[in-house]
């Protein structure tokens, strides 16, 4: 915060050593849409193979198919909540721009995008509906071009969009997930309803 320059210094208090209290820095402001989930690259994925982490019980080491030339590897912790059929073959929403991540040794190269209740003991991965193209990207602001361009993995992180942007992600009283109100939609129609009403999506 800013401080007037002419406002004398406050003396110390008795036993505070002469630190001035520090003062919690705000939040950072609101992104706007096109700054904000326009910059994320939420496209459709099918996960062809699963598997445990070989080096971790809660992990398990997907190989997902997002019409790219080499299917992308993608570790997730869902162990605890869905078995290993329930994900084979599942058509799924990856974040495909964070950078990579080294998860217990091997390399995830996006996360699977899940809804949760409030206390994280069900969560269950979002699902495109029947007929949405693999690889292609879900548009939120709504702009006849799509949205802007997605941010690399390195501006994603230096900028923190994916973390500023996150808490606005949800599911409605129906279990549809949105953001800001905006519904998760293909050219194929509306993301699937979960069976999670009024979660976070992560």
């Amino acid at each position: 915060l800013a401080v007037a320059a002419c406002a004398p210094a406050a003396a110390p208090e008795a036993g505070a050593g002469g630190d001035a209290p520090k003062e919690d820095k705000p939040p950072p402001p609101p992104l706007s849409l096109e700054d904000g989930v326009g910059k994320l690259d939420i496209r459709v994925g099918k996960i062809t193979a699963v598997e445990k982490h070989p080096d971790a019980d809660s992990l398990y080491v997907e190989t997902v198919d997002m019409g790219e030339e080499e299917p992308r590897t993608i570790v997730s912790g869902l162990v605890k909540y869905c078995n290993e059929d329930e994900l084979l073959g599942r058509n799924v929403l990856v974040l495909a721009n964070l950078k990579p991540r080294n998860m217990r040794g091997i390399k995830s190269f996006g996360m699977l995008l899940c809804a949760s209740n409030e206390e994280h003991t069900v969560v269950e991965p979002l699902t495109p509906p029947e007929g949405a193209e693999m690889g292609e990207r879900l548009n939120f602001c709504g702009s006849e071009g799509g949205d802007p361009e997605p941010a690399g993995g390195n501006q994603l992180q230096k900028k923190k969009i994916w973390e500023r942007s996150q808490p606005d992600f949800a599911t409605n009283a129906d279990g549809a997930p949105n953001f800001r109100g905006i519904a998760f939609t293909t050219s194929a129609g509306p993301v699937c309803n979960t069976k999670i009403a009024n979660g976070s999506i992560s």
